[in-house]
């Protein structure tokens, strides 16, 4: 490799890991505080939240790592050029696979990566949290109810206790109970415990008051009342395996016995073709990068910039593969168009490369952005100046 082009490379990685990591953080951020709730409500410790936290990570990197690529090629490049160094480039007679053939070889690197992440870190990833996930409800019974404090054990039902005893006895019961919209129930006892056989909560000495919609009470005593948990506990500690948690040899031979494959297996389908297709996305928003941003421009040259650009034809290319993505798991005929899309996006990406063809908004339709640019800022300044008089 030339100077020159290890010189664009690791431009271009700088750039990568200055915008791939906030982004990471970011999204991570945003989906490890949705597991707060599942560390609250379960009494999970503060070390198991961060176990959490971590396994979600394999999870977001396939979602930022071509996005974060597609911007350090058009920012880097577009820096250049506003540097003349793209200029200087062209006129020293050097060609174009000068800077096409670093942001190719490090496109290839990170699809690899992709594929790897994809296929062999976030399965078991993705696993480990569902485990996590289902052992959390597998506690419930006996780290949800805690001295002195409301716990929510699922939606619309919670209790509170005064005192733990030993033996498992529960004193100062108090159950509120809202799950049917028809009536509310609220459950007063002075001690019970978890019968571990049936899955029942057993309040002895106690009153249920029943509430129905128009207001009215009625209250009834008892001596011994069991409240049934059944429907909590059946199913705790089984992780619900989807086809995004199997790994690659699982999707390429499905067991025809599994409970999930026998009652979705247009989710197999689809997941399968989805990781054989997607890992191709950073080298493929790569070579819209380049013919957005690799061509020497003039400053006077009004263009909108190539991020904007290059970013919007990668949305819209992410959003088809999701939508075909998605269209597959009920229907066969969308898994061609799951390839159709990389492929011919990439074919005609390289066309315009050997051509030495720029894509970029239409100048009708850039020079009316312009106006109404001219006009909102004409407007604001108008109303500046009348406000100023005044």
């Amino acid at each position: 490799m030339k100077l020159i082009e290890r010189y664009i490379l690791r431009r271009i990685v700088l750039m990568f890991v200055a915008t791939l990591l906030p982004l990471i953080g970011i999204v991570w951020t945003t989906q490890a505080l949705g597991s707060i709730n599942l560390v609250t409500d379960s009494g999970q410790s503060t070390l198991a939240f961060l176990q959490l936290a971590t396994f979600i990570i394999p999870s977001v990197i396939p979602i930022i790592l071509p996005f974060a690529f597609v911007i350090a090629v058009t920012q880097t490049l577009s820096t250049m050029n506003a540097d003349s160094e793209l200029t200087v480039l062209s006129a020293a007679g050097s060609s174009r696979m000068t800077i096409i053939r670093p942001v190719v070889l490090l496109g290839i690197g990170l699809s690899a990566a992709f594929f790897a992440v994809d296929n062999f870190m976030e399965p078991p990833s993705r696993m480990a949290v569902r485990q996590m996930i289902a052992t959390a409800h597998a506690n419930l019974l006996s780290s949800v109810i805690q001295e002195n404090t409301f716990r929510k054990v699922t939606d619309g039902l919670y209790v509170q206790v005064a005192q733990r005893r030993s033996g498992g006895v529960l004193e100062g019961l108090f159950v509120a109970d809202t799950r049917d919209p028809q009536f509310e129930l609220v459950y007063y006892a002075r001690e019970g415990s978890v019968d571990e056989k049936t899955s029942a909560l057993v309040m002895k000495d106690g009153e249920v008051h029943r509430k129905v919609p128009g207001g009215n009470v009625s209250v009834i005593k008892f001596d011994s009342y069991a409240f049934d948990l059944t429907d909590l506990t059946q199913n705790v500690g089984t992780a619900n395996i989807r086809a995004k948690d199997r790994d690659l040899a699982f999707l390429l031979d499905p067991d025809p016995t599994d409970p999930q494959v026998k009652k979705n297996p247009g989710d197999f389908r689809a997941e399968l073709h989805r990781r054989f297709t997607e890992w191709m996305l950073p080298l493929l928003f790569g070579l819209i990068a380049l013919v957005v941003s690799s061509d020497a421009r003039s400053h006077r040259e009004a263009r909108i910039h190539p991020m904007i650009t290059a970013l919007g034809a990668a949305l819209i290319i992410r959003w088809a593969m999701f939508y075909a993505g998605n269209s597959a798991e009920s229907s066969a005929a969308f898994v061609p168009v799951l390839y159709l899309i990389p492929l011919a996006t990439g074919a005609l990406a390289i066309r315009f490369l050997a051509r030495n063809k720029t894509l970029e908004v239409p100048t009708s339709v850039s020079q009316r952005f312009e106006d109404l640019r001219d006009a909102i800022t004409d407007r604001f300044a108008g109303a500046t100046r009348t406000g100023a008089g005044s």
